[in-house]
């Protein structure tokens, strides 16, 4: 394993201190990462603002060229990047190449994009222009089940649009976001990018200091909320990603050995680490018998283990504090509802828990009412699809969300009743650099991606002019 070190003003250099990154596959050692303390991480931000005024002073197209650059020196390693990280965060190696690949993608999209002068309004008299302004540092900070393409789809606007970077990832997966900032340091302007590694000790510091224009987070709900408080003093821009309870309602005119599959693969993709993943499933009476079984089967069908072996399906919990949270969901789910399928930790080294299915659960049951982020999910009975709803809105979350249906009439009706930000009819995480996306209620503030995950990064100016 390489040696790891902080990027701070074009330089990498080591931590004051180093923690700890462990494989969650076998709770084995895996690398020393560097530890950045507070007078790092103002050093960081001052390279950044110190980058700002030559950065943000290049054209756009120059801009967008260097992220190309990225972009290609990230492919011609992608092999590298997908196995560590499957290495830190556990998922299967198939499911890190995507994340690579789709990451590769971002920054390709970004690259093309331009931030041109719109006219609002020209007559005789006068004329009236719009102009996309940076912001001047921006904060990134990153969660660790998606380490990577979390981390771009903040980086590759925020630098287009004339901004300067401090990313912090996650300290249980900061391995892959230091390996980027090596080949992005042979790219890019000294300070426009630095990175620095926390034991998440200094994420108040950064989102609350002065130099700081912007903050971009995305993580839980609880700790979106206090990034929103350290923000408040300066009134930082923000963009918050944060926690999901998403629902899945399936109607009555399914198929359920076609639909099983799809509904498993939204539940348990990453482990069931994704604020995106269905965490409820909610299913007609005349569907719910048949809809438990298949997946029950599927479970218990999956090819759980480390990543890197061949056929793996999914891998371990992340770190060993999300492991004992789910295992607090599993008891709480063998007291308030049915297990079909899973139900136990596996009895070896790793941070592994059987993919499980929970029938006849209540819905003020712990495992409906709160994100788990985990391999476990409720499957809940309804007969009116309007309850169904109800039932699904009944949350301070709204990330996303799917339906299920053959008839696509009613099942767009369905989802247009839907409050949260994104909603997926008959497929799951149809995500595209084009398209944004965004949470309601609890679950964010902003949108990223698209153009208007771009604008976010700017501050518009009006230039009204006299004729």
């Amino acid at each position: 394993m390489n040696e790891f070190k902080l990027l701070i003003d074009g330089k990498l250099v080591a931590g004051v201190a180093t923690l700890d990154v462990i494989n969650p596959a076998s709770e084995e050692f895996l690398a020393a990462a560097p530890r950045a303390d507070i007078a790092q991480l103002d050093e960081a931000i001052a390279a950044a603002k110190a980058a700002f005024p030559a950065w943000s002073a290049k054209p756009v197209r120059e801009r967008g060229a260097l992220l190309g650059r990225v972009a290609d020196a990230l492919e011609a390693r992608k092999d590298e990047f997908a196995r560590l990280l499957t290495l830190e965060q556990g998922k299967p190696l198939s499911e890190a190449v995507w994340e690579i690949a789709f990451s590769i993608d971002i920054i390709r999209y970004h690259a093309k994009l331009d931030l041109p002068n719109e006219v609002l309004k020209e007559d005789a008299k006068q004329k009236v222009v719009r102009q996309r302004m940076p912001l001047g540092v921006v904060a990134a900070i990153v969660p660790w089940n998606f380490p990577v393409v979390l981390l771009v789809l903040k980086l590759a606007p925020a630098l287009l649009a004339g901004n300067t970077v401090v990313a912090k990832p996650a300290p249980t997966t900061p391995l892959t976001t230091l390996l980027f900032g090596e080949i992005c340091r042979q790219i890019l302007p000294a300070g426009t990018l630095n990175i620095i590694v926390d034991n998440n000790d200094l994420g108040g510091a950064l989102s609350s200091h002065a130099d700081v224009a912007k903050v971009a987070f995305t993580g839980s709900t609880t700790t979106g909320k206090k990034v929103m408080s350290s923000a408040t003093s300066t009134l930082k821009r923000l963009t918050l990603e944060l926690g999901g309870n998403d629902a899945a309602i399936v109607l009555d005119d399914v198929d359920p050995v076609e639909v099983a599959p799809k509904l498993l693969v939204a539940a348990m993709m990453n482990a069931g680490q994704l604020c995106l993943g269905a965490k409820r499933i909610y299913v007609h009476d005349s569907q719910y018998d048949r809809i438990c079984e298949e997946l029950g089967r599927l479970a218990r069908e999956s090819v759980v283990d480390d990543g890197l072996k061949q056929g793996t399906q999914m891998g371990p919990l992340q770190n060993k504090a999300q492991f004992e949270k789910v295992k607090g969901f599993l008891e709480d789910a063998k007291r308030n509802g049915k297990i079909v399928a899973g139900g136990e930790v596996l009895g070896r080294k790793g941070y592994f828990i059987q993919p499980t299915i929970v029938r006849d659960i209540a819905d003020d049951a712990r495992l409906v009412t709160e994100e788990q982020f985990g391999p476990i999910v409720p499957v809940l009975r309804y007969s009116d699809v309007d309850d169904a709803i109800a039932r699904a809105n009944d949350s301070e979350y709204g990330l996303a969300g799917t339906v299920w249906g053959k008839d696509l009439d009613r099942a767009f009706c369905v989802a247009a009743k839907i409050e949260t930000g994104t909603v997926w009819i008959n497929k799951f995480l149809d995500v595209s650099p084009d398209i944004p996306f965004g949470g309601a209620k609890q679950s964010g503030v902003g949108e990223e991606l698209g153009r208007e995950g771009l604008e976010a990064y700017t501050q518009a100016k009006i230039i009204n002019m006299a004729k």
